[in-house]
């Protein structure tokens, strides 16, 4: 489908096979951004790898992001910290036991608490203004400056695709991007120095992700020099990309099986079997939990976190399925409607764990184009194993520490479902459940 946003024509590709020809066969053709308002004030100018223009930054980007930081020997490294930090979760959910709980809030906790430590090297938040002590935020005013984040790297920006009004920032946009831009760049300045002043130490040792971006700041040998807006950039990718995204899909993901209780039945007599009640579940453990495995798909297909994956941009003139596509095309990618397509999915509309289970195996990594919660191609998500292993990992412990259902006065009917559109895609209304442990705290 073609449409005209202001000055700039605009593609939407909603089958996999249109997918299929964008990301993987032109791919070339269209692995750049488009310049946006909310690239150049909310990520130092287009630094980050999300929407850096296709190029050597870009490039020198990926290459950090997929030889260093998402190494499999640095996640595993890291391991400590995700259980650490899951044990803290359960442990903050057993003390709610009986009453009812906001799901989202727990879970934006504890996907924040876990990256924060991978990134950072530990937390730069207080858990209230009364012990803000040496750091400079608090959870709450951090969740809300990643929120307004989501929310304007989602926006439809005027100024964006009628050039010649972008002065009158008519909407307000630009206005709230600087003032976040202040925010966020108070708090990387804060982190830098603190990182610095370990780094004079002579029996200095990398000890997170900052430490390593900063090192390669010192690197000579690099193609491209990292600056410090390349670093904060990085930074804010990092700590964006892993919080909202693993803990929306994880509270789409319990929200289904609430209304459907018996799919909980089901992965519970799973978990029963193969992990059994003396243990909670481990990373390593994934695997012979299909099940657990098949909810997660499910969810991302049903939910996906980038209704419309990141845009991209078109090179040159190129012709894609008979189609001629003019240079500076913008090209969207629906997942959301690929994900509904009954031409693809048998009862698109019904959420169905078993459908994973049957059949041709369905991946989550970019192979398969009618399900991409993490895109494909060069523009690929780099951090998908890391959110693969957070989402799974949670969405198997909730079920296996504790018994769920909704409060009283909500039938399984009633549980609305309606999401909110931005750059990520949540639930209007945050779920509410009660729940009951099932596994004693002592055995995490």
């Amino acid at each position: 489908m073609q449409l005209k946003f202001g000055s700039f024509p605009v593609v939407i590709a909603s089958s996999p096979d249109m997918a299929k020809l964008f990301l993987k066969t032109f791919d070339n053709f269209f692995a750049s951004r488009p310049r946006t308002a909310a690239g150049k004030y909310t990520t130092y100018n287009y630094s980050n790898i999300t929407w850096s223009p296709y190029g050597p930054h870009w490039r020198q980007g990926r290459k950090i992001y997929l030889n260093h930081i998402f190494s499999s020997r640095m996640l595993e490294s890291f391991e400590y910290i995700r259980v650490e930090e899951m044990r803290f979760f359960v442990s903050r959910l057993n003390a709610l036991s009986g009453k009812p709980v906001v799901l989202r809030e727990q879970l934006s906790r504890v996907t924040l608490s876990i990256i924060s430590r991978m990134v950072l090297g530990k937390k730069y938040f207080s858990e209230s203004e009364h012990e803000i002590g040496s750091n400079i935020v608090t959870l709450e005013e951090f969740q809300e400056m990643l929120d307004e984040l989501f929310f304007l790297n989602g926006v439809l920006n005027i100024g964006d695709w009628i050039p010649w009004l972008d002065f009158l920032d008519l909407q307000g946009y630009v206005k709230r991007m600087k003032a976040l831009k202040k925010k966020f760049d108070r708090f990387h300045r804060y982190v830098i120095e603190d990182h610095n002043s370990r780094r004079r130490d002579t029996n200095f040792v990398p000890q997170d992700m900052m430490d390593l971006l900063l090192q390669l700041t010192d690197d000579d040998s690099v193609d491209v020099q990292l600056n410090y807006d390349g670093v904060k950039g990085f930074i804010q990718d990092l700590i964006a990309g892993g919080t909202d995204t693993s803990a929306t899909t994880v509270e789409w993901a319990m929200s289904e099986l609430l209304k459907q209780p018996e799919l909980i039945k089901k992965a519970t007599e799973e978990l029963d079997r193969v992990i059994g009640r003396e243990r909670w579940v481990q990373e390593k453990d994934i695997p012979q939990l299909p099940y657990i495995e098949a909810i997660m798909k499910e969810t991302m297909r049903k939910h996906p976190v980038a209704v419309l994956l990141a845009p991209h941009l078109a090179l040159e003139d190129c012709v894609v399925g008979g189609f001629d596509i003019p240079k500076g095309t913008v090209v969207f990618i629906n997942a959301w409607s690929m994900g509904r397509n009954p031409d693809v999915w048998d009862a698109p509309e019904d959420f169905r764990p078993e459908r994973f289970l049957q059949g041709k195996a369905i991946d989550v990594k970019g192979q398969n184009f009618e399900l991409l919660p993490f895109g494909s191609g060069r523009r690929m998500c780099p951090g998908y194993s890391l959110g693969l292993k957070m989402i799974s990992s949670m969405i198997a412990n909730l079920l296996q520490g504790f018994n769920w259902k909704l409060p009283e006065n909500i039938k399984e009917e009633e549980l609305s479902m309606e999401e909110v559109y931005g750059l990520a895609t949540p639930r209007k209304f945050p779920v509410v459940a009660v729940l009951e442990p099932r596994l004693p705290l002592h055995l995490y």
